[in-house]
């Protein structure tokens, strides 16, 4: 069973913002990732731009250039990957962390299994949780909702060309979608449940949207939500009221959610939000020696945003580990 001082689980952009962070600081941390480094990214719409600019979604101090003032999905995947191989830091992708086990003298065991299948086992002194939650959609607990028509995920419109499209939700990433779609040809219904567009849209994506809808190009449904999705419909509630649509596919882009069972099983506590607990000065959750980094200590639904500030949680978990002693630099 090999021993490591530090293990983090997930090879994000800020799980590899950690390692690096942790390599500076004299430690030497492996990164077990259950599928590819940045899986969250490459999830991203093909053709996505972030909201942020590059200088904010650096890390290592690396700088990030791009052809233009927003980032692109491709430029940050190919950031990201270079940043990960120039620092040589130490991945082992497609394999599947399954437990977190704390031990009576110390330090934990961790499971995992590799693609193929074969169990592996790992000594750790600390533990550095950096999951995500692009795995973890929010589901609506409808009928139909498990039907292969339906996607918790938006890659790109042109799938969806002559489609009649309904989209779940009033988020960036829904307007975003419907845009997409519509330019493709898609015939587009947003469903939600707000009273009124929500304020975290894009201010210059905002007034595109809106001409659309007016010219009934886009349909929206406010204070909305669907209750059923039938093979060629889905049905509408408004105000006790229920509308049938046309439909031949269902994007329901809900938001996601941390992996309460894993943390749980890790003996992580949840707070009554539903977000894991920690300390958000060393990110040290209620169990000593397994931290949090990245979205997964967001406390709020995961957006490009975050990792503006969780590419720096790696620098607050080395000082803790540090400054208690808990593991030496170099050991």
């Amino acid at each position: 069973m090999p021993d490591e001082q530090i293990i983090i689980i997930g090879a994000g952009p800020c799980g590899l913002a950690a390692a690096i962070e942790l390599q500076a600081a004299g430690f030497a941390p492996l990164i077990i990732e259950k599928r590819n480094v940045v899986h969250s990214i490459s999830q991203y719409p093909t053709y996505m731009h972030f909201f942020s600019t590059p200088a904010n979604l650096e890390i290592a101090d690396i700088p990030f250039t791009t052809a233009s003032e927003k980032p692109s999905r491709l430029e940050a995947l190919n950031y990201y990957r270079t940043v990960a191989l120039r620092r040589n830091v130490r991945i082992h992708a497609y394999e599947s962390v399954s437990a977190v086990e704390p031990q009576a003298e110390g330090g934990f065991v961790l499971r995992s299994s590799d693609r193929y299948g074969e169990a592996r086992q790992y000594r750790a002194q600390a533990v550095i949780v950096a999951t995500g939650y692009f795995d973890h959609p929010n589901v609506l607990g409808i009928p139909g909702e498990d039907m292969d028509k339906v996607t918790h995920f938006f890659r790109e419109a042109h799938p969806y060309t002559g489609m009649n499209v309904a989209i779940i939700g009033g988020s960036n990433s829904a307007i975003d979608a419907a845009l997409e779609l519509e330019r493709v040809g898609a015939s587009v219904t947003v469903v939600y449940r707000g009273e009124t567009y929500s304020p975290s849209i894009k201010p210059w994506v905002r007034p595109i949207f809106e001409g659309l809808v007016g010219k009934g190009r886009i349909g929206i449904r406010f204070a909305s939500r669907v209750v059923a999705i039938g093979p060629r419909t889905v049905t509408i509630e408004h105000a006790g009221d229920r509308e049938e649509l046309a439909n031949d596919f269902v994007l329901a882009l809900t938001g996601f959610h941390p992996d309460r069972a894993f943390l749980n099983a890790t003996g992580v506590s949840m707070e009554d939000e539903g977000y894991p607990t920690f300390n958000d000065e060393t990110m040290e959750s209620n169990v000593p020696g397994v931290y949090l980094a990245g979205v997964v200590a967001s406390r709020h639904q995961a957006n490009e945003i975050f990792i503006e500030s969780g590419r720096f949680h790696g620098r607050k978990i080395a000082a803790h580990l540090i400054q208690n002693g808990i593991i030496r630099a170099g050991s």
